[in-house]
């Protein structure tokens, strides 16, 4: 059980709230607006990005507060008993933009990439449901977070990448631009773009491998593949010699992206392709049911990847995934999530969504910010 006890203090509608953890699945219910998804929102924190709702940091500071929050959790991971924290402290009277600052056992760290040694956290939240159909960056920040699982360094690489690609997009602003600036801003572009291409299509690869294994589950295996020509040379081409080849791309569009004032070429593009591969087709073709499905697919097999790669599963929040499954899909959600072995923590607004799983589970009235175990 990776939390054993979590404390939040002015996050979101909790002024002060604490949770003393029993067991390895944890049901939070209580009605619209009580503040079931703030409280996973909260552990979301202890992973590296921006949590769940990819938020900035003020906006999950308490209403009422001073601008600051905070959250702790007492977890037993992966290099055993440790206390992870994560917050801001009084926004500073300049305006100037509050740092969020981490710690493991009191001590500062640099980053909350350094959580990553104790523990990983997957989520799967009402907003990714139109993931299938939605814009490609949507997509993109999906297997970026997957990636980021796998590799917490990932998500520095990718931000690199953005302030590299507005750096050079600032350089072609002007009519005649330094080319010695550009060549250098496109060679480090180049750099950062095939290292996060790479890691994307290796996270790829490896959960392909895992899909593929999932036989005969309530929740089909999807086809999974990265749309780039950056990603698709990767697997036989040495990182350098692609490199070459982007730089070149980039020095030959300079001046078709200064007119459209953006890089009009590279992964920050690229797209993943899913394929419902019981009735071969995209997963954007596919019906409500059968995308839900197949999204639960995804994210319960990169659940199961991490847990190979690491030696331990890690902690899963699920917000309201149980309303839009019929009773047989429930039943299979709760047995898979018991083979995984994972800490596992549901929101939902009827406690009768979880009656399979009541005694098994520790069930948490919310009501107004307040935790009230039954």
């Amino acid at each position: 059980m990776p939390v054993l006890r979590l404390t939040l203090t002015n996050f979101r509608n909790y002024h002060a709230a604490s949770l003393d953890v029993g067991a390895k699945t944890i049901v939070l219910v209580g009605p619209n607006g009580a503040g079931k998804t703030n409280l996973i929102e909260a552990i979301s924190f202890l992973a590296p990005g921006r949590g769940l709702r990819r938020a900035n940091l003020d906006e999950v500071a308490f209403s009422e507060g001073d601008g600051s929050w905070a959250v702790a959790a007492e977890i037993e991971g992966a290099l055993g008993l440790a206390t992870l924290g994560t917050g801001i402290e009084r926004p500073p009277a300049d305006d100037a933009a509050a740092l969020r600052k981490c710690r493991i056992d009191r001590e500062p760290v640099g980053s909350a990439a350094a959580f990553a040694d104790h523990l990983r956290v997957v989520w799967l939240v009402p907003a990714m449901d139109t993931l299938f159909v939605g814009a490609p960056s949507e997509r993109r920040r999906f297997i970026d977070r997957l990636a980021l699982a796998v590799d917490a360094e990932h998500g520095s690489r990718v931000n690199a990448l953005e302030r590299s690609l507005r750096s050079r997009n600032r350089l072609l602003e002007d009519p005649r631009p330094d080319p010695h600036w550009l060549d250098a801003v496109e060679h480090e572009t180049a750099e950062l773009a095939v290292a996060v291409a790479g890691q994307r299509v290796e996270t790829v690869r490896r959960l392909d491998a895992v899909l593929a294994s999932r036989k005969g589950s309530a929740f089909p295996p999807a086809g999974i593949a990265l749309d780039g020509w950056i990603e698709h040379l990767i697997p036989e081409h040495p990182a350098v010699e692609i490199e070459e080849r982007y730089r070149a791309v980039l020095h030959d569009n300079r001046a078709r992206d200064a007119a459209a004032g953006r890089t009009t070429d590279g992964p920050h593009l690229t797209d993943l392709k899913v394929i419902y591969v019981a009735k071969g087709i995209a997963a954007a073709e596919a019906s409500t049911g059968e995308q839900k499905a197949l999204l639960i697919g995804l994210v319960l097999a990169h659940a199961r990847l991490i847990a190979e790669m690491t030696g331990c599963a890690p902690i899963l929040l699920l917000d309201e995934v149980v309303a839009h499954l019929d009773p047989a899909r429930r039943m299979a959600l709760h047995g898979e999530l018991a083979q995984l072995g994972a800490q596992v923590w549901m929101t939902g607004a009827d406690p009768a969504l979880f009656a399979e799983i009541d005694n098994d589970a520790t069930m948490i009235d919310v009501a107004a910010g307040r935790l009230e175990p039954r």
